[in-house]
């Protein structure tokens, strides 16, 4: 049958595997997998019929998931052979690292070390890693005689196949498609960090330099602690969240989830009360990350506190369109800084903060021009300025300000809900769930459409956000605990209707493959009008 390959056509046999169809035409070197008519492949992956292979590098997005998984592959073989009785956790991720740990001992320096010596040696070896496939029952028998946690969550729902990745003795589930052999991992670290330690890995572009994980003090102390309540409400795994569906205490969770919020929230009201000189409120975060609700919460917060919000749209701040920027496409660039009337804005909050009355622009976008069509404020003692955009945590946007005038918060929605003590839920893909329900409830767009955006809305937040995440005075987790377990019944309907013919249907499936360890939960109306679930799902007050 026919393969085409960088535009190439080769005449190959059935159910041979990509390596052996294609041989040394791939770069091993660079190459950890491929795209199979837009699925993502294995090298050892059989081909059953004619269609298109691309290469995947490990220094792509897809590629440096792989080469994660695989490390934490390596990882866990380590830690088996040097200390088989630690209860070892992957917990979250800081930026290019993973923040693991061991659940009953202390971790040493010296635990470190050996593992990390482990692991080259499991490298220099290039052992190979297979996968192993058993039907349920295969599953059922295999885990009633091994009395393992390792993969055991899949024969918990409904799959017809179980699957295990071996290397030499050791196996273990991961989920998602794994190098083909231990020589894949060409640059790593392990460092103690904290009450654990990091394992680091290079960032997207780089292949060999791997670069120490500035401590981010904010970022993790916003994730240990909804980490902290997970495990004090024991559903810290995906197993637990369902046993939790499953007895019928969703309506707990659901009330859980909400104080933590309303908890939260209040404690911010509280600290911008309490620094006497705050006469602005920045909010910044990634897309999905709630910020609607979120203000909506905090005003009722404030004014609990005295304190009455005011809003101002940077939106209605862009330069005319002639002096927008454009990209490298020749497209304009509406995120960028020089978008911004920086001057004009900068202007009219220094003439609010001094009282004085100013009129408020109004961006039309059909012409590209702002409008001046009397709409006027002046700030009075009790009200404060509650500003939200891309750019609000950089000082740029308001250098006109005193810093004391300004209280600077980050959201985004902080997941540390993992599949299983190995196998995390990233909290971008947390992000992109979101955005699917909401643009195809309130946008009228479709999940291919959504996902087509992703990795353009991505590059921008790259760029204008979580540079500046831990310049803000505080961060709140937007996270819910069981989301994904609402929003599998709006979303996987959605990503069905993706077919093979489209690049996005790996990202697709592998989001389907996620949700389906999630339990659902047929209870929605339990969730009330004000949750910030509302935002993706409807129903929202705040709407």
């Amino acid at each position: 049958m026919k393969i085409t390959f960088e535009n190439q056509i080769y005449e190959v046999e059935p159910n041979q595997t990509v390596k052996e169809a294609l041989g040394d035409k791939i770069d091993l070197e660079h190459v950890i997998a491929v795209k199979y008519n837009n699925f993502i492949a294995s090298l050892n992956h059989p081909l059953k019929r004619e269609g298109t292979i691309c290469p995947i590098k490990r220094t792509e997005k897809d590629g440096r998931i792989i080469y994660i998984r695989g490390l934490l592959y390596l990882m866990s073989k380590a830690f088996y052979e040097m200390y088989p009785e630690a209860h070892l956790t992957v917990n979250y991720q800081l930026s290019s690292a993973m923040f693991c740990e061991i659940e009953n001992r202390k971790i040493t320096q010296e635990m470190i070390d050996n593992v990390k010596r482990k692991m080259q040696e499991i490298i220099d070896k290039d052992l190979p890693i297979r996968k192993v496939e058993m039907t349920k029952e295969e599953a059922e028998a295999f885990y009633q005689k091994e009395e393992t946690l390792r993969g055991r969550l899949q024969t918990d729902i409904s799959k017809k196949k179980v699957s295990l990745y071996y290397c030499e003795d050791y196996y273990h589930y991961f989920y998602g498609t794994m190098p083909i052999s231990t020589g894949f991992a060409k640059a790593f670290d392990l460092t103690k960090f904290r009450h654990g330690f990091l394992l680091e890995y290079p960032r997207t572009s780089e292949t060999q330099i791997v670069h120490q994980n500035k401590e981010s003090l904010k970022l993790v102390s916003a994730m240990d602690e909804y980490d902290e309540l997970y495990k004090l409400m024991k559903i810290n795994t995906v197993y637990r969240l369902n046993k939790k569906i499953k007895e019928g205490k969703i309506k707990e969770l659901i009330l859980f989830s909400e104080a933590i919020h309303e908890k939260k929230i209040a404690e911010i009201a509280n600290q911008i009360k309490q620094r006497k000189n705050v006469r602005m409120i920045l909010i910044a975060g990634p897309t999905s990350s709630g910020k609607t609700t979120f203000a909506g919460k905090l005003g009722m917060a404030l004014r609990v506190q005295g304190i009455k919000p005011v809003t101002i749209s940077v939106d209605n701040y862009f330069v005319e369109r002639e002096q927008n920027p454009v990209d490298e496409n020749g497209n304009y660039d509406f995120e960028c800084m020089e978008a911004i009337d920086v001057d004009l804005f900068n202007a009219q909050l220094v003439d609010l903060l001094a009282g004085k009355e100013v009129e408020l622009p109004t961006f039309d976008f059909t012409t590209g021009h702002k409008q001046y069509l009397g709409n006027k404020l002046r700030l009075e003692e009790d009200q404060i300025l509650v500003v939200e955009g891309i750019h609000c945590l950089n000082d740029e946007l308001t250098n006109q300000i005193a810093k004391e005038n300004k209280f600077k918060i980050y959201i985004s929605d902080l997941t540390v809900l993992n599949i299983d003590y190995y196998n995390r839920i990233s909290t971008t893909d947390t992000r992109l769930i979101r955005r699917i329900a909401r643009d195809y409830q309130f946008r009228n767009y479709s999940a291919l459409h959504t996902l087509k955006m992703w990795d353009s809305v991505g590059r921008g937040e790259k760029k204008y956000i979580f540079p500046y995440q831990e310049q803000a005075d505080c961060m709140f987790n937007s996270s819910i605990i069981y989301e994904l377990a609402v929003l599998k019944d709006f979303v996987v309907p959605l990503l069905e209707q993706i077919d093979d013919t489209n690049p996005e249907y790996s990202d697709a499936r592998r989001l389907i493959d996620m949700l389906q360890y999630f339990e659902s939960v047929e209870e929605i109306d339990l969730i009330p009008n004000n949750s910030l679930l509302r935002e993706f799902i409807g129903g929202s007050i705040y709407e």
